[in-house]
């Protein structure tokens, strides 16, 4: 994934050729239209998504919490065999409330390892840092800004540790199948025979319950796609009018996709400065903004085993909503 500075560098991506502006210009260029959702990250999106996550209807954040929490002993022991020394690298750390029930556990029994998050909104990541250091000042951690691979490639530079990874909080669910496939085909290219990776899948479901986790009553999923409108008014010298736009989301039970998009309300023209371009929306015409997908056993055993992986164990929450899947790197 592209990096993308917080909101004090606005001003590095008033150019024509920045990776914002060049992605937003080509998804509006295409034919269906379509943003791309890791932009909804900036220092409100950050905020936005952490409301997210505490909402009743948003049940996944609640689900892998229990899993965490019912199986930190057992991760442990997975993680750091007879008490071997590990890196336990995370992939899109956020604010790192789930994570804290790993690390807080591995504190306590004197877990040889290192804490490094990386991820790709330095917001997240310097604030995660810092209430890292409050909350566990016996923590060796380094945190890490930019693209997954590219920094799990320099740790395996600069260590020779086992590297356990965290990937937790369906976040596959936002790729398309065939970005999933070349991911965790990457992230098997950059790991060692026997590292390990512990991913967490959203399960198929009511697909009811799958539909209110991204269309809450009280409109902060709504808010959360419709910030990203404001920030390319404000980082690439636009003119979206937001009222003009509603977010609408859809589940098909049968591909297991959750989709957001916003759709226009009116035929309209936007212009954006940096591309010195106006694109045009018919009226009720559909840009995609996020994909969810959601998985059934099978799916995520064949995934590992294409990818080069062993499936070590899976874990659920009570109501089998949610797993996370370990795997070894063979």
């Amino acid at each position: 994934m592209t990096r993308i500075q917080a909101a004090s560098q606005n001003l590095s991506y008033r150019q024509q050729d920045s990776p914002f502006a060049i992605d937003v210009v080509k998804g509006l260029s295409s034919n269906p239209k379509y943003l791309q959702s890791k932009y909804f990250y900036d220092c409100k999106g950050d905020f936005l998504f952490r409301q997210i996550m505490q909402l009743e209807e948003y049940y996944l954040t609640a689900c892998e919490y229990e899993i965490l929490e019912k199986n930190k002993e057992a991760i442990l022991d997975y993680f750091g065999r007879e008490g071997s020394p590990f890196e336990l690298v995370e992939f899109g750390a956020g604010d790192g409330l789930k994570t804290k029930v790993l690390l807080r556990h591995f504190l306590r029994h004197k877990a040889r390892f290192e804490y490094i998050p990386i991820d790709i909104s330095q917001n997240a990541l310097d604030a995660l840092i810092a209430d890292l250091d409050r909350e566990f000042p016996r923590l060796k951690r380094t945190g890490l800004r930019g693209d997954y691979f590219e920094c799990l490639s320099t740790l395996n530079d600069l260590y020779h540790k086992r590297k356990a990874v965290l990937f937790l909080g369906s976040n596959i669910g936002n790729f398309s199948t065939a970005e999933t496939a070349a991911f965790l085909k990457q992230a098997r290219e950059n790991l060692n025979c026997g590292d390990m990776v512990l991913t967490g899948f959203d399960l198929k479901k009511d697909p009811d319950a799958i539909l209110k986790a991204y269309n809450d009553p009280y409109g902060v999923t709504a808010e959360f796609n419709l910030n990203l409108l404001d920030r390319i008014n404000r980082e690439l010298d636009a003119d979206f009018d937001r009222k003009f736009f509603k977010h609408y989301a859809a589940y098909d039970p049968q591909s297991g996709e959750a989709r957001s998009f916003l759709v226009s309300m009116r035929p309209q023209a936007v212009y954006i400065g940096v591309a010195n371009r106006e694109f045009h929306f018919e009226a009720w015409e559909a840009v995609h903004t996020e994909i969810s997908r959601k998985y059934t056993l099978a799916q995520i055993c064949e995934m590992a085993e294409t990818a080069g992986f062993g499936v070590v164990d899976n874990f659920f929450d009570e109501k089998k909503y949610f797993v996370d899947s370990l795997w070894r790197a063979e």
